[in-house]
């Protein structure tokens, strides 16, 4: 996800430490604050959602075309904190003893690294002040707990595949052990990339300690200032090596990026159950990930969407994009690590042509879609022509998202100028026709509950108050 990390990040504050609870069904509860970074890299509103545009359209890229990860050879509640830029970050504390880091929380990727090493080096990070020399680094040399990952290790094949141990030359076959270290690790995102050394370290929070946990130490990125956190299906991520059976946030809205304001990130362990039925929560299976030589799908959260819905008319899609193909193209995922939604041109023409049509009564503002790089715009001041229609994403098993208008229209010119917030490539045709068509981003997602239930294999989500 690493487009989001154009702008600062560095103001970040921690508002409160990790909690954990646990209960008598067995189940422990770790909750970590999610908080934003307290300036905009720009005052020019038309100037920030046309880079939340352009980011997300970047984001949708890479996340459509992912590339291997491949080594140099080749070439608990947690606060969540919102950022001006559209990602969302939590803290988390590695080492013996330990040192506490940010990270982005990504459900679009697996891999958990940090900045590394007092050497580390930071190139195009030099902007809206973030000063590369400062960016804070774990530091393995102070850590007992830090420890080298072999080339013959399994985890090393998590990164780098199987075939990584024929890169292990100075290692005997016959030798149980192997000094031999695995090979160096390179993972593209969106605009960004980072590279360096496979660890394992202990991750701590209270009352919870993974030893050997799979982190990445970072020596060298690009337009990355800061750990990502990896949420995907994969085994390296965190949910799968932590063994968690669920994850949670709601994610405060966009308009509180210049306060202090944050929610929780909620991780579960064990194998207690809960009756969420009394919280009004819909839930809607994930579907197993496409069958495909891209081993990259494999750490996206699929859902299957039914209909969306704008008033009250369904609209039409062709089926081939609501659903992934065994080739991986076509269907929806659910990703913290977009900001606006996207869409694929033969569901978002569709979609906004119906949008159009129902606020037929208001004026396009064009020269607003040209500022921001969104469209649809309305001018809706000082004028009463019938309410704005509701947007409705329909799910398996009959889960609907109904968002809340600030969900799905961004408020532009002192509120009398409404865009639509989900984008769709700016080329000319197809320009992305493989991997998933549609995106649910962290936009659209404010001001909900979701839930990763990973032992139910499903996604539940319910309307909420985050703040």
């Amino acid at each position: 996800m690493a487009f989001l990390y154009l702008f600062s990040f560095l103001s970040l504050v921690v508002l409160a430490p990790p909690t954990a609870t646990a209960n008598t069904s067995g189940a422990t509860t770790i909750t970590v604050p999610l908080s934003p970074v307290t300036k905009h890299p720009s005052s020019d509103l038309y100037q920030i959602l046309n880079i939340f545009a352009s980011s997300s359209r970047s984001r949708a890229h890479h996340l459509k075309h992912p590339k291997h990860k491949t080594n140099t050879s080749d070439v608990v509640k947690t606060p969540v904190y919102p950022h001006s830029y559209g990602a969302y970050s939590v803290s988390l504390s590695f080492g013996t003893p330990s040192q506490t880091l940010p990270f982005i929380v990504d459900t679009g990727s697996s891999l958990v690294w940090f900045p590394c090493t007092s050497r580390y080096v930071c190139s195009k990070c030099d902007f809206s002040n973030v000063d590369p020399s400062h960016i804070p680094t774990f530091k393995p040399k102070l850590s007992s707990s830090a420890k080298l990952l072999g080339c013959k290790n399994p985890k090393c094949s998590w990164i780098l595949g199987p075939d990584v141990k024929s890169q292990c030359h100075d290692c005997d076959p016959s030798a149980r052990n192997c000094t031999q270290t695995c090979p160096p690790y390179i993972i593209q995102y969106g605009l960004g990339s980072t590279g360096g050394l496979l660890l394992l370290e202990t991750l701590k929070f209270p009352q919870k300690t993974v030893p050997n946990f799979l982190v990445g130490c970072s020596i060298f990125s690009m337009r990355q200032p800061a750990g990502i956190a990896g949420f995907g299906r994969s085994p390296e991520s965190l949910p799968s090596q932590m063994g968690l059976k669920k994850f949670a946030y709601c994610l405060v809205p966009r308009r509180f990026d210049d306060t202090p304001v944050h929610s929780n990130l909620v991780l579960e362990t064990g194998s207690g159950s809960d009756d969420h039925k009394a919280r009004g929560i819909s839930y809607t299976p994930f579907r197993e990930n496409p069958a495909t030589s891209n081993s990259v799908f494999q750490d996206y959260y699929y859902l299957t969407l039914r209909k969306i819905i704008v008033g009250d008319k369904g609209v039409k899609i062709p089926y081939g994009y609501l659903v992934p193909r065994s080739d991986g193209n076509g269907g929806m995922i659910v990703d913290s690590g977009s900001t606006f939604t996207f869409m694929e041109k033969p569901v978002f023409e569709p979609v906004a042509q119906e949008l159009e049509k129902q606020m037929a009564n208001y004026s396009r503002a064009a020269a607003i879609e040209k500022l921001s790089g969104l469209r649809p715009c309305f001018n809706i001041s000082g004028k009463e022509s019938g309410p704005i229609p509701e947007l409705i994403f329909q799910f398996k098993g009959g889960a609907k998202m109904t968002l809340p208008l600030e969900n799905y229209f961004a408020i532009v010119a002192d509120t009398s100028v409404v865009c639509l917030a989900i984008i769709t490539d700016s080329g000319i045709g197809p320009q992305i026709s493989s991997g998933p068509a549609i995106i649910l981003g962290s936009f659209q997602q404010q001001n909900y509950y979701v839930e990763y239930d990973l032992a139910n294999k499903r996604l539940g989500f319910v309307k909420r108050n985050c703040v």
